[in-house]
């Protein structure tokens, strides 16, 4: 008990009462700690550090035919100058005659925390007379992306960070026609689903009344229930209640209504960001006005992670097991990393049957 009356003062540290020593086993029930502080909530704080010190890398495409403000969109996300338009304003804008991919790898940094963001644009698709085809090209850069990561992979000796350049989200534009999907957009969509994370988003929504962008999306959800084409997130890879719940929602709105806008307007004696009109300006940042911030907390906030987990767990991985399931043709061989076929077992020749005497 303490006590009013003054005390000596001693040089020796005064002694720890036995109760307040956390080492003796506490007699509670189940559910309880038998003992004190370990500590292992410092495992988080060992792995943050180490992370932010090797830093992030996340890849993104955007496809959709020219117009659409893919660039703009981009440079919205992030806030930065980051796409490939935006890197080259002095260069004459042509519309290529086949579908061309070009990539710009930027290191953004945000308190403290760095990521290596590649961004691979995709100007000539849907732009021609006859777009047949015109998904080849796409669905080739994807797969040898896994082919680059799958031969740094096998090696026998293997560095220590394999690179990581594998398309970990591609962001389809839908033209705000108002109407149903075309059979390019479909198509795409059905191909490209099957082998990367597919975010469908109605481009320049701010063309379309809030009744016609709802019928549109309630559209363009009937045509993919209709073609069983799965966009990302899928329903398949839920498995936390939490998670199906928060992705149940996230389905609901999809695809995306956006806006893109580069350049800041002065709003009520604040700077937003925007488009200008004579009626006023079209914030992005406003849910209200398009649903640009639902794309950015998708693709950022909360399922940045989520979007690497399945490109490697699920797209990068049946792509592995095509792979080397085709071991057996002549191209693929140790040279190139790869195991060489089994050798066949041997036949008998077949038997004749007697002839009847």
């Amino acid at each position: 008990g303490s006590s009013l009356e003054p005390q000596e003062r001693s040089m020796e540290p005064p002694a720890v009462p036995e109760e307040e020593v956390p080492l003796t086993a506490a007699s509670s029930p189940e559910g309880q700690q038998l003992f004190g502080y370990v500590g292992i909530e410092a495992v988080l704080d060992q792995m943050k550090i180490k992370t932010m010190k090797m830093g992030f890398e996340f890849n993104i495409m955007v496809v959709g035919q020219s117009g659409l403000g893919k660039s703009t969109m981009v440079n919205t996300l992030f806030k930065s100058k980051v796409s490939p338009k935006a890197s080259q304003p002095g260069q004459e804008e042509r519309v290529p005659k086949t579908v061309q991919l070009q990539s710009v790898t930027h290191v953004i940094e945000e308190k403290g925390v760095k990521m290596k963001l590649t961004v691979t644009d995709t100007p000539g698709f849907g732009d021609q007379i006859n777009n047949e085809n015109c998904w080849d090209p796409i669905i080739k850069y994807i797969n040898e992306q896994y082919e680059r990561y799958l031969r740094e992979e096998i090696l026998i000796t293997r560095k220590r960070k394999i690179p990581d350049t594998r398309v970990h989200g591609c962001v389809y534009f839908i033209p705000p026609t108002g109407h149903w999907l075309r059979p390019l957009d479909l198509e795409f969509m059905r191909r490209l689903s099957k082998i990367v994370n597919v975010v469908p988003v109605i481009a320049k929504a701010d063309t379309l009344t809030l009744e016609e962008r709802a019928e549109f999306k309630q559209r363009i959800q009937e045509d993919l229930r209709t073609h069983a084409i799965s966009v990302y997130p899928q329903e398949d890879f839920d498995q936390d209640p939490d998670d199906r719940a928060l992705n149940d929602r996230i389905r609901e709105k999809i695809p995306f209504a956006v806006v893109g806008a580069d350049q800041e307007h002065q709003l009520n004696g604040k700077r937003v960001l925007g488009r200008k009109t004579k009626w006023g300006v079209i914030e992005v940042e406003n849910p209200a006005h398009c649903e640009f911030p639902l794309l950015r907390d998708l693709l950022i906030r909360s399922h940045l992670q989520d979007l690497k987990d399945i490109t490697h767990n699920v797209h990068y991985e049946s792509y592995r097991v095509r792979r080397l399931s085709e071991s057996h043709r002549p191209a693929l061989s140790p040279l190139n990393g790869l195991p060489p076929a089994p050798p066949a077992a041997p036949t008998a020749p077949p038997q004749r049957c007697p002839s009847p005497a």
